[in-house]
Parts: structure tokens; sequence; C-alpha cells
């Protein structure tokens, strides 16, 4: 039952408040700026894919639309204490958007599994961090001025988002193995 609401919905609603302090927890690790990129290198971003990958479509793009707009009401929750409307505006602006597709794309991969299993996890965790970087880097383009460079420029952010969709992936194996289809709102059958 692909999809299926859960049957509290103040649980779905705990779920999805839980990932949007996870995702707000992953800001205290600073962002890197790497050869003059304007964007930084971030662990904020493992976030999205992992609140797709163990809440689902639904639930995972909300958890990040309400942590997305609690930084635009100014909470300084993004990797480095930013936050506030400035940081959808500026060259980060089209990636931190992206987390809400990104997230939405891995959930809806994720709940066609009744058990979801690491090739499928890692297959939809690359599917997401694709729809990110689908929306971040033409952001990119359009604010330089160049969506060559930009794509260019994306290209040092490659190596360290493949390592996060790897643990991503494994840690959404975990929680699956734990706790089937009691997440993402598929139900595994019983022997």
């Amino acid at each position: 039952m692909s999809g299926s609401r859960s049957p509290l919905p103040a649980a779905d609603l705990a779920r999805t408040v839980v990932f949007a302090a996870f995702i707000a927890v992953l800001g205290i690790f600073p962002g890197v700026y790497v050869g003059g990129s304007a964007v930084p290198i971030v662990l904020q971003n493992a976030g999205p894919l992992l609140a797709g990958s163990v809440l689902g479509a639904r639930r995972g793009a909300a958890s990040v639309a309400l942590f997305l707009g609690l930084v635009a009401l100014g909470l300084p929750l993004l990797s480095g204490g930013r936050g506030g409307i400035a940081s959808f505006i500026g060259p980060s602006g089209g990636f931190l958007l992206g987390w809400i597709l990104s997230a939405f794309v891995v959930g809806l991969i994720v709940s066609r599994a009744s058990q979801p299993r690491l090739p499928l996890l890692l297959v939809a965790n690359l599917a997401g961090l694709l729809a990110d970087y689908l929306i971040g880097i033409p952001w990119l383009g359009f604010y330089t001025g160049d969506l060559p460079a930009a794509a260019v420029q994306s290209l040092i952010y490659v190596p360290g988002d493949l390592a996060k969709v790897v643990a991503v992936s494994l840690i959404a194996a975990v929680v699956h193995r734990a706790l089937p289809g009691r997440l993402t709102g598929n139900v595994t059958p019983t022997p």
C-alpha cells in the first residue's frame, strides 16, 4: 500500500518535525568554500536525502519544506549559521530549493518498494541528488551569468555528494530493516 496515510496524523507530524530538526542539526557542521566557489560544501544536504529515504515522498518533502520555511523566517539553521530570505536569493538558493524536490524524488522511488534494499536506496538517493543539481546548477548559472561555468564549478561537489549518497543509503537500509514498512507507509507482508 504505497503512499497510504499513517493511522495517526500526529505521528506523521512528529516524523516531519523530527526530520526538519535533524536537517537543522546537520547545519552545526560548517560549510567549506573550495576554490572560490560561491556555494559551500555542506553535510546538510544529506538530510533531505535521508528524509525522503525514510519518510517517503510526501513527509520527506514536507520536512524539508518546514526546515526551509524556518530558515526563510530568519532562523540561522543553515551551515555556518546562515538564515533569512537572502539565503534563497544568493548563489546557493537553487540548491536549497532543490532539497524539496530531492526528498520528494527519493521518497517516491523508495515508496514503490515493499522493503527497500540497498541497491534501490542507492538509485533513489542518486536520483534525488540529480534532482537537486537540476535546480541548483541552472540557478547558480543564472546568478553568475554563465551556465557552463556553473556546471563545471559544480563538479567539485560530486565526490562528496556521492559519498553522502552511499552513507545515506546505508543508514536508510538499516532503518528499513529495523522498522519494515512503518515509516514510508509501505506495508511489508508478514510470513
